[in-house]
């Protein structure tokens, strides 16, 4: 996998985007087959003396470190559907991606957790106070945040993952991730904006990257206290 990318904090643009079909992210959820994950090793959640999951070690470790980002994205989508902007103002277009996006996000969930079986991390629960469901920029700017996450978590986890069918599922999952990323992007900030400085290093082409320590840090402000997570030994 390359190293992820992180789109900046520009404004929030207020134009809607006439986009075109969707079909470049359709094939995304469904087709991910179980039987690359291997997890032999696997342990049962356990929960460290600050309260928090940790996910563990290896390619166990970093399977778990997936799902537990992928429970906290399909959470958020889910809730963004049957929220009042989605309900309400958002457009055609917007209607359409979010909805692909949330039906991808679930499949990923649900591949982690089956394939995962008694070796998975327990259910978390999310902590979404800070997003107003009503409001278009705060939906899309929420969403932007935890697209790059995904792409953060993907890619630089990947050093950490030993067996190679792991290495190309995680590989698989990233792309997927970051092409919700490009769209979301281009929601808010306009056209041909999917790609900038802020989200790759131009002189290398190379997506910029964060450590699981640091992404963890970032997805524990949207979950609850017991449900917050750790990955102390990716690292």
């Amino acid at each position: 996998m390359t190293k992820p990318s992180t789109p900046g904090a520009a404004g929030l643009a207020t134009t809607t985007l006439a986009l075109p079909r969707r079909d470049f992210v359709r094939y995304a959820g469904a087709g991910l087959a179980l039987t690359g994950l291997l997890i032999s090793g696997c342990d049962d959640d356990s929960e460290n003396n600050n309260d928090t999951v940790d996910v563990g070690s290896g390619d166990p470790g970093v399977l778990n470190y997936a799902y537990a980002l992928e429970q906290l994205e399909a959470a958020f989508y889910t809730q963004v559907v049957a929220g009042a902007f989605f309900t309400g103002t958002a457009t055609a277009a917007e209607k359409a991606i979010l909805q692909d996006i949330r039906d991808h996000e679930v499949a990923h969930r649900d591949l982690f957790r089956q394939a995962l079986g008694n070796g998975r991390i327990k259910d978390l629960q999310p902590d979404f106070s800070t997003i107003n469901f009503a409001d278009r920029a705060s939906v899309l700017g929420a969403a932007r945040t935890f697209e790059d996450l995904g792409v953060h978590a993907y890619n630089g986890a990947g050093r950490f993952i030993s067996d190679a069918n792991n290495l190309t599922l995680a590989g698989k999952i990233v792309s997927v991730e970051a092409r919700h990323a490009a769209l979301i992007r281009e929601l808010i900030l306009g056209a041909n904006k999917f790609v900038d400085s802020d989200v790759v290093d131009l002189s290398t082409g190379l997506e910029r990257s964060k450590p699981p320590t640091e992404v963890v840090v970032e997805a524990n402000k949207f979950l609850q206290n017991g449900s917050k997570i750790s990955a102390n030994s990716l690292r």
